[in-house]
């Protein structure tokens, strides 16, 4: 009798996972910032600030959250309090940017961006920041004339993005 239930529950659980359909999630493109585009934290308008910006979209949303700073998105990413259903995020190129204008299409995937941070430049609304690139010697180069250490999505430490700003 034994046998029996475990190679019915083991029929079943075969039979389950044989029926589940998992969809492949569309990664949405990154948009053009515009000057509608208002900051998730700070709600104000994200053009009027410097330094690189960043957009999340998430699952359930067809329009992304913008940011004024990357580091502010990063944070997001982190805080147990946002959600986490996150489809895409896109950061600003800084390789060939203005600080004071940093483009409106430059966009790159923050997971590939290389980042410098710690250097002399502030982000957004004055805050430290984590400036992106495309490659590992753009963010190099930068490092070298602005100060700061190269990093990637995934390595850079939290209590750097976390920490408060004042």
């Amino acid at each position: 009798m034994n046998t029996i239930y475990k190679t019915t529950f083991l029929l079943v659980a075969v039979l389950l996972t044989a029926c589940e359909k998992t969809q492949p999630v569309e990664v949405p493109p990154a948009q053009t910032l515009t000057r509608e585009a208002s900051g998730y934290y700070c709600l104000m308008t994200v053009l009027h600030h410097s330094g690189p910006k960043a957009q999340i979209f998430l699952d359930d949303q067809a329009e992304p959250l913008w940011f004024t700073s990357v580091r502010d998105a990063i944070s997001f990413t982190l805080s147990p309090e946002e959600p986490k259903n996150i489809s895409a995020i896109y950061v600003n190129d800084m390789t060939d940017a203005d600080w004071d204008n940093p483009g409106v299409d430059n966009w790159i995937e923050a997971s590939k961006a290389w980042y410098v941070i710690a250097s002399k430049r502030s982000g957004g609304m004055g805050s430290p920041e984590a400036i992106p690139f495309s490659t590992k010697e753009n963010a190099e180069t930068f490092a070298k004339e602005e100060g700061g250490t190269v990093y990637d999505l995934l390595t850079i430490p939290h209590d750097y993005i976390l920490e408060s700003s004042e």
